[in-house]
């Protein structure tokens, strides 16, 4: 392949990949294609997550109603366990005084 069509292939590559991305960007605003994130609505969100140090983190994942805790990053992740949710009235009254 002679050198003038590589440099001329390069920057054309570089020009349609960015208007994929533009293209993509335009229908997430549009409304054509779903947001992506915790504004989506689904029945899963990440509530937290906590780096326990630079390779573990402690994830807590509301599933539905339930939250789950889980531990990433090590040599295998682990379910630490299932919540129970908070009673109703916790979440509108805050904690005591």
């Amino acid at each position: 392949m002679p050198t003038n069509s590589i440099l001329l292939a390069v920057p054309a590559l570089a020009v349609v990949l960015g208007l994929v991305v533009l293209a993509g960007r335009a229908a997430r605003i549009g409304g054509l294609a779903p947001r992506l994130g915790a504004g989506a609505g689904g029945r899963m969100a990440l509530v937290q997550a906590l780096a326990l140090d630079p390779r573990r983190r402690l994830h807590l994942v509301r599933c539905d109603q339930r939250h789950v805790l889980l531990l990433t990053g090590g040599n295998q992740d682990v379910v630490v366990g299932w919540l129970d949710p908070p009673p109703p009235d916790a979440a509108t009254t805050g904690p005591a005084p």
